[in-house]
């Protein structure tokens, strides 16, 4: 550094950067800030880092969407202004002891650390501490990172900072709704008006440009979305966006809970390396109540007995089947078991799900969506995973491919997709009958519709 003082090279925030900053250097502990795109969000929040982790010798994160993502965006993205590395202006070699390029991992002459993470890989962080974290694009993270990583903040005393563009009325704008009502919570939104970093004729090039680009209607809506923060124009590339608009639009995400003595049935996506997924779900009249989720990584079935049994003290409700895809009858490696006789040990009652390509499954989706309501239990690991399933977009051909993403909304979007190829086989409801002492509930009747393990 010339003078010896951070931020470096004499860095000061714009003034649109201004109201955040400040609060943070104040020693703010929560923020959340939904700015248009280049607005330069992650250049307060490294320079933050870099002041933060000097004044206290810790450990801090800089969470992006995706591993992958965190070396793109964050540790090689170059300042086109400077033509040095972003990670480089914020924290230079005279503040460093040493830089581990293949970890994203920087160490601080004062002890302190700072590591380039994505929450797609946040079970891999297990163990480790922290007094700062930075999620950048929060919009397209996995929700289930932050809930992983508040307590260690709150036993650290540490702060977080939630920057992002919206992506539909995800886990993001919850989260944006719950700073706006939380006392000593930073909230902000802030559109390309506001900034006033582009003229009027760069926003008309912008947006003919989105409309060339995306066609007419996806064009228009990526540039409210990314110019002014628009929470609800839709993702684009998005399977289910006009079904997921018309939940949220007719109310369709309310506090209802399952009648008693009729079954709730579970609809699995099974993984171990990846996320493993179950969907609480019973048919109610002429509605689908979708009545919970839960997501685990890298256990096995027994632990999600747990959930299971949890949910069945705290709400009675009644164990039905579980709707497994087909790999579930492969054996796995160590056991000698298929997963569905695994299952039946634990005393679940696991039915295959009927076979269909993976378009047909999603036009079954598509035709369930309509008949569904959402408890907000829901709302950040399937509502949100529903909304961000996207289509990959191909830059050679300037188009989308006809496969998706895989990313944290994969799992809760295919375990969804096997719920909807099942549902109407679910059996509606327990017949009661008196039982003598000691005779053992047998399980529910297998649904009509032919489904077979």
């Amino acid at each position: 550094m010339t003078d010896g003082t951070l931020p470096n090279n004499g860095w000061t925030p714009r003034p649109h950067q201004m109201a955040l900053w400040q609060y943070l250097q104040a020693g703010g502990k929560r923020a959340m800030a939904v700015w248009h795109r280049r607005a330069g969000k992650d250049d307060v929040c490294l320079h933050h880092c870099a002041v933060k982790a000097i004044e206290r010798p810790a450990s801090y994160w800089y969470c992006a969407p995706e591993y992958a993502q965190a070396r793109k965006a964050i540790w090689t993205a170059v300042n086109p202004h400077s033509g040095k590395r972003r990670i480089d202006e914020a924290f230079p070699h005279e503040i460093r002891s040493s830089t581990n390029e293949s970890e994203m991992f920087l160490r601080l002459v004062n002890g302190s650390t700072i590591q380039c993470i994505g929450s797609d890989q946040y079970s891999s962080t297990v163990g480790a501490s922290t007094a700062g974290i930075v999620f950048s694009e929060y919009a397209l993270a996995n929700p289930s990172a932050w809930a992983y990583y508040r307590p260690i903040l709150e036993e650290n005393n540490g702060w977080a900072i939630f920057i992002t563009t919206p992506r539909g009325r995800n886990h993001a704008h919850a989260m944006f709704k719950h700073a706006q009502q939380t006392p000593n919570w930073f909230s902000e939104l802030l559109t390309v008006d506001q900034t006033g970093m582009l003229t009027p004729a760069q926003l008309d090039e912008t947006m003919k440009e989105m409309v060339d680009l995306y066609g007419a209607d996806a064009g228009r809506a990526s540039f409210r979305q990314e110019l002014y923060c628009d929470w609800t124009a839709s993702v684009l590339g998005a399977f289910y966006a006009l079904e997921m608009a018309q939940v949220r639009e007719e109310g369709r995400v309310l506090e209802v809970e399952a009648l008693p003595d009729q079954y709730v049935h579970r609809a699995w996506d099974l993984g171990v390396t990846d996320d493993n997924v179950v969907i609480w779900f019973k048919l109610q009249g002429a509605q689908l109540i979708i009545l919970d989720v839960y997501v685990a990584s890298g256990v096995g079935l027994d632990s999600h007995m747990v959930a299971i049994e949890q949910r069945e003290r705290d709400y009675g409700w009644l164990r039905g089947h579980d709707y497994v895809p087909h790999d579930a009858k492969v054996k796995e490696w160590g056991s000698g078991r298929t997963r569905v006789e695994t299952m039946q040990q634990l005393g679940l009652h696991p039915l295959m799900v009927p076979w269909a390509t993976l378009e047909d499954g999603r036009n079954a989706v598509r035709r369930t969506l309509p008949l569904c309501v959402f408890h907000p239990r829901c709302e950040d690991k399937l509502i949100a995973a529903l909304e961000l399933y996207h289509r990959e977009w191909d830059d050679e051909t300037k188009a989308f491919r006809a496969s998706h993403v895989h990313d944290w909304t994969s799992h809760p979007a295919d375990a969804f997709r096997y719920l909807s190829l099942a549902w109407r086989h679910a059996p509606l409801r327990e017949v009661k009958v008196e039982q003598p002492r000691g005779f053992m509930i047998p399980p529910p009747a297998e649904p009509r519709g032919g489904l077979r393990l």
